[in-house]
């Protein structure tokens, strides 16, 4: 069974986290359109949590840049299609440019925003949505393309299994023919030992007999010799 590509784990790691940090950047946006002062705590709280998501995003984002270049001065070694590569460094691209556009956006101060054209915050909802839309279409675009590569992978794994099972079912159909030919052998042993047992049965019948017939023929010799020792004592009595 193969293993996960470890670049589509990390990919997905990055997409979750750029995900997440989409509201964080329009939360800060709005925030910063709106006020003045750059020590107001509701900006700073949301400019912190942004530094740290983004500071995340990008040490996952290094990881896969650093895969996209070694994989590229040779992908068949890493058994990827030209189209994967390329379908790859899109991939860290786009993600880059993103990242870059929220630290540009964190370096420029609140004081240069231009305040007599703030736009209505409705407005301004209205576009970061649109924004938002487009980007959870490129998600979607990537999750649909990971889902696809898991599947594939699924197929794969699925291929490998039912390989491991018809080796399984070769090897129960050899044991059922040996254990056949097993059982053919004990029943002839079992035809061979029956005709060994009816031998042994006839000749200790026999034997049985031939005892029994001794024992008659002493017996008769014995009463035959008390006999003759009777009439021999008659004799000798009558005699004498």
């Amino acid at each position: 069974m193969e293993h996960a590509d470890p670049f589509l784990q990390v990919q997905a790691d990055v997409l979750s986290t750029l995900q997440s940090s989409r509201p964080l950047f329009s939360s800060y946006l709005r925030i910063r359109s709106l006020t003045k002062n750059p020590s107001n705590p509701e900006l700073k709280q949301a400019r912190s949590e942004l530094e740290s998501t983004i500071s995340e995003l990008s040490a996952d984002l290094d990881d896969l840049v650093e895969s996209v270049r070694a994989i590229e001065q040779d992908p068949y070694r890493f058994g990827l299609e030209l189209e994967e590569v390329q379908r790859r460094r899109k991939l860290v691209d786009d993600v880059g440019a993103e990242v870059e556009k929220m630290r540009e956006e964190l370096q420029a101060a609140v004081s240069h925003a231009p305040e007599p054209d703030l736009p209505n915050p409705t407005e301004f909802d209205a576009a970061l949505d649109e924004e938002e839309r487009g980007g959870d279409d490129y998600y979607a675009s990537m999750e649909q393309q990971r889902q696809s590569e898991l599947m594939h992978e699924q197929d794969e794994q699925l291929d490998g299994v039912f390989r491991t099972v018809g080796n399984l079912r070769q090897q129960a159909n050899d044991m059922g023919r040996e254990l056949e030919d097993q059982a053919v052998m004990i029943d002839e042993v079992d035809t061979l030992a029956d005709r060994v047992g009816g031998k042994l049965t006839n000749g200790m019948t026999r034997i049985r007999h031939i005892v029994r017939k001794n024992e008659d023929t002493w017996s008769s010799f014995c009463i035959a010799a008390l006999i003759f020792a009777l009439v021999l004592l008659l004799i000798l009595v009558i005699v004498l």
